[in-house]
């Protein structure tokens, strides 16, 4: 129920957010434009960068509710409440209800899992996918049952179609590892027999290699070359589309993704660390703290950065917490728990004061300023929460809801951040409004280009495939296919978003030309009249 809350309400307020919600959208409404599963496209074009999973649920929504936002976001809405009912689930049967719950509340109301949750991208099903195949191991390894054994490979299945390989690295070397923790500390456990491990990669197989077999036959040995050797083991090796980083760039992920708890997960490693070293049967809390390190490190060398690549290790973290604070309510001593509940407040002015720094130093003071009661509302509502937590661990009675008053107080504020700032943050989407004014003047035969602007994947998703993404007028590849002659040049009518700010010269090709919409600092030419007078060489 909390995680459905989290997101669920205005799942199809606001436009997609450029570029993967709109590129990812894309893809799979072209899925039905093109009724092409197997190979993927793109603008048209065939596209080789993830697998099909995300985008045949996609396509199937957008069958059933309409091409939306709605419709594309659902399947990671669905898949962040499926993980923490997988929580809770393990986590009541190893600890309390009380922990259980609390569980899927730190999760469903942590920063991350909520953005993850509410976008149109395919990594809420990678995190459902590996927390059931680490979960389901966990437990086929701890009771011997076949159940869990096979649905861990069934999941990860299911995540290696939604986002490939990584959906079976990252549970092999958190299960991995713990399985050495756990017999260092001792613990015996049911490993499966030689059957077993043939029957769970027989299955893994079966529903892999359908979909990849049918992709080689219609695409050749490109198309799985382009998605595992550059998109995944390129990705990892190499920067793809200038998404790199520094070492240290998932520590500052970490904590403005576990907000507003990452403050208590300092205390709570450490006393589940201590609790892993000293007592045998504390096999969750090793799992958890593996789970919780390797993929950090993992994803730490790799040379691709993107924030949401963490995120599939929030569950663990969310677990630590929720024991953590499932033994403090039990304890006389309380004062660790004040102690880090006070720092919360810290993290809201150091929030802030990143917000207006950044701001600041981009010249976004006034753009933000129509923002700043949604903002103010969000802070002042955790700013609340931790309030009401310090005051409810004073007295051991009331130490139990501590940290289900600053969840239920999360809870309202990511609500407000949804539903008050998407509104206002459609300001900064300048090319939906663009696209929207080119579908009312669109006539059979235009052609619609992009240049010099970002947005290309947006215009795409807004308008129909498909577009034109051209160089600025004074290019020097002339005759190239981003000639932006091609495109004013080839039809009766032409659109061009583009910069309000122009280069000199800029030619017309000999063509009418005016704007007929603006947004932002963006705007639309359309091109027509007579034909251009200047020849396009390579027609």
């Amino acid at each position: 129920m909390v995680a459905a809350l989290a997101t669920l309400p205005g799942l199809g307020i606001g436009t997609l957010w450029d570029n993967s919600e709109t590129a990812y959208g894309e893809v799979a409404r072209e899925v039905l434009l093109y009724h092409s599963a197997i190979v993927l496209h793109l603008n048209g074009h065939p596209w080789y960068v993830q697998p099909p999973l995300y985008f045949w649920i996609g396509a199937l929504f957008a069958r059933l509710f309409g091409i939306g936002e709605f419709a594309f976001r659902l399947p990671a809405a669905l898949a962040t409440i499926a993980t923490s009912a997988a929580v809770g689930y393990v986590v009541a049967r190893l600890a309390t209800s009380r922990a259980a719950i609390l569980a899927t509340v730190v999760l469903s109301t942590s920063l991350m899992e909520v953005v993850v949750g509410r976008l149109a991208i395919m990594d809420a099903l990678l995190d459902l996918a590996v927390a059931l195949a680490i979960l389901a191991w966990f437990g086929a390894l701890r009771t011997g049952e076949r159940r869990w054994w096979y649905g861990a490979w069934l999941a990860l299945a299911l995540g290696t179609l939604a986002k490939g390989p990584v959906a079976v690295v990252i549970p092999v070397m958190v299960v991995g590892a713990w399985v050495l923790w756990e017999r260092r500390a001792g613990v015996a456990l049911r490993f499966p027999s030689p059957l077993q491990w043939a029957g769970g990669l027989a299955l893994y197989f079966a529903l892999v290699l359908p979909w990849a077999m049918a992709l080689y036959a219609q695409a050749g040995p490109v198309a799985l070359r382009e998605l595992v050797g550059h998109y995944t083991v390129g990705r990892y090796l190499g920067t793809i589309e200038n998404q790199s980083g520094p070492l240290y760039y998932y520590v500052p992920v970490v904590i403005l993704g576990m907000f507003p708890w990452f403050a208590f997960l300092i205390p709570a490693s450490l006393d589940a660390f201590g609790e892993a070293r000293r007592e045998r049967g504390a096999s969750l809390a090793r799992l958890c703290l593996v789970w919780a390190i390797l993929p950090f490190v993992f994803f730490s060398f790799a040379q691709t950065k993107l924030p949401n690549y963490i995120a599939l290790e929030l569950p663990a973290l969310a677990i630590l917490v929720a024991v953590w604070f499932d033994r403090i309510a039990e304890r006389d001593d309380r004062r660790s728990a004040l102690i880090w509940t006070s720092v919360v407040p810290w993290t809201i002015g150091g929030l802030a004061f990143a917000i207006w720094a950044f701001s600041h130093d981009n010249k976004l003071l006034h753009d933000l300023h129509d923002v700043r009661f949604t903002l103010g509302a969000f802070g002042l509502s955790i700013f609340a929460g931790s309030a009401l937590c310090f005051a409810l661990l004073l007295a051991r009675r009331s130490a139990w809801l501590a940290p289900f008053g600053l969840g239920a107080t999360s809870l309202a504020a990511m609500l407000i951040l949804v539903l008050l700032g998407e509104p206002l943050a459609e300001r900064f989407k300048p090319i939906p409004p663009l696209a929207d004014a080119i579908e009312r003047m669109r006539k059979p035969g235009d052609i619609v280009a992009i240049q010099g602007v970002s947005g290309s994947n947006a215009l795409l998703f807004y308008t129909r495939p498909q577009i034109a993404i051209v160089d600025g007028p004074n290019g020097n590849d002339a005759g190239s296919d981003t000639d932006p002659r091609r495109a004013i040049c080839g039809a009766e009518r032409a659109f061009v978003v583009t910069s309000r700010s122009r280069p000199e010269p800029d030619p017309t090709y000999g063509r009418d030309r005016r704007i007929v919409a603006a947004s932002g600092k963006d705007i639309v030419f359309l091109y027509d009249g007579p034909r251009c007078t200047e020849a396009v060489s390579g027609r």
